[in-house]
């Protein structure tokens, strides 16, 4: 049976011809010219980047922030869970909070929740919101995007308290409750 060459032998030896009787091949240059070992293959080939969820999340997150009208991301149960654990030393980043994303080796889906201000129109903020994650998250990480769902969950009002401002005032310690 004759030698078959793995990839790390014809890496060290290109000019090895895995076929008895081939003539040897020559490597072709590579992206800065020189001919070397890399057997011709674009930078782009020799290896694979894998991105977490996490960082398409966070990436969506600032970027949905970025745009006016948006008043929090996530729904108001998340909102309130992320307060109390944006209190605990080492805990997660709310950058992320209401974002949802599914991660594969060329495209990416997202799913935004939000809670807009009163007096936005939605449907215009939602394309800016989707226009901007799109090219944020297109340019940042090389994904296509395929889709940005968009989940309008409630409507701040301007009197209305804001539910961490809530959460703050009844955990802060050494504070009494204030009655109403």
């Amino acid at each position: 049976m004759p030698d078959t060459p793995t990839p790390a032998s014809l890496h060290k030896n290109p000019g090895h011809a895995p076929n008895p009787g081939a003539a040897p091949s020559t490597p072709k240059p590579g992206p800065t010219g020189a001919g070397g070992g890399d057997g011709g293959r674009p930078v782009g080939e020799r290896g694979r980047t894998a991105l977490a969820v996490g960082v398409v999340e966070k990436i969506a997150g600032m970027a949905a922030r970025e745009v006016s009208g948006i008043h929090a991301l996530g729904s108001g149960l998340s909102r309130t869970f992320g307060a109390m654990r944006d209190r605990v030393p080492g805990g997660k980043s709310s950058i992320g909070r209401g974002i949802k994303a599914e991660v594969g080796e060329k495209q990416t889906a997202i799913d935004i929740a939000l809670v807009v201000e009163y007096g936005v129109v939605i449907p215009e903020l939602a394309h800016q919101v989707r226009e901007n994650i799109i090219d944020a998250v297109e340019r940042m990480t090389g994904l296509e995007v395929v889709e940005v769902n968009i989940a309008v969950n409630d409507v701040h009002l301007p009197d209305e308290a804001d539910v961490e401002e809530e959460e703050e005032q009844a955990l802060s310690p050494g504070q009494r409750p204030r009655l109403r």
